[in-house]
């Protein structure tokens, strides 16, 4: 299976997800950030084995894209990310991310363990090595 794959399928889970898991995007200094979280279940499992994810009805995943968005086509950006999913009880996850690059395409993909109807706040620090962004949302996860 090509890896192209996850590009497509991260295209149409933005695209196609529900509501509450639609893609997102913030103008964070000069970048444009685009940020989805959604359950691991949606990624098959020949797609999780490539990318070393684990797919499981209580397993989140956070998807973030940095784009350059003074360069003409809005080229992706390197970037170090780094922060923390809390919950609304106060329990605090420290989140991984992972790059995975796709030709020209530049993902960090997180994995969240959550419960049915968790609810997450998250804190993410994007850091170019110039200047660093802070990124805030929430969401909330369900088990399918």
């Amino acid at each position: 299976m090509s890896k192209f794959f996850l590009v497509n399928l991260i295209a149409s889970l933005m695209l196609f997800s529900l509501p509450s898991q639609a893609e997102q995007k913030v103008q964070l200094g000069n970048y444009e950030v685009h940020y989805v979280a959604f359950n691991s279940t949606f990624i098959p499992a020949e797609v999780a084995k490539i990318y070393g994810l684990q797919r499981s009805r209580y397993n989140g995943l956070i998807n973030i894209t940095v784009l350059d968005s003074k360069s003409a086509n809005k080229a992706p950006v390197a970037v170090n990310i780094s922060g923390n999913a809390r919950n609304l009880v106060g329990n605090n996850k420290q989140l991984e991310f992972k790059e995975i690059r796709e030709g020209e395409s530049i993902y960090y993909i997180a994995e969240l363990r959550h419960s049915n109807e968790e609810t997450f706040r998250f804190k993410l620090t994007i850091d170019d090595g110039k200047s660093q962004q802070i990124l805030e949302f929430q969401q909330k996860f369900y088990v399918d």
